[in-house]
């Protein structure tokens, strides 16, 4: 058995390795033994690559999320002040009454 030690490979790397078997057809098994990979990491990236493949094409939904989280986290902000201003507001009427006498 080959003694296999666990490294981690850029995107860049991973890439390069699939299209060695996608487009130069260097099969799995060569490619394996070129890079020590276990097979089935091989097919994993392979999955994951075709899985994620359409972001590649879709920036604009990237450069919208971003946008979109952005305004989401400020609106947060907004509102977790607003609700500061809110209990602020009821704790002066609630001292204001008591110092009135009221109940």
């Amino acid at each position: 058995m080959a003694n296999r030690t666990k490294r981690a490979f850029s995107v860049e790397e991973k890439v390069r390795v699939l299209r060695l078997h996608l487009i130069e057809k260097v099969p799995v098994s060569d490619i394996c033994d070129q890079y020590n990979l276990a097979p089935n990491l091989f097919y994993r990236w392979k999955k994951e690559f075709f899985e994620n493949g359409a972001a590649a094409f879709d920036t604009k939904v990237d450069t919208e999320s971003k946008k979109l989280s952005a305004k989401v986290e400020i609106l947060e902000k907004k509102l977790a002040h607003k609700d500061g201003v809110i209990a602020q507001i009821c704790e002066d009427t609630r001292e204001a009454k008591k110092t009135l006498g009221e109940s």
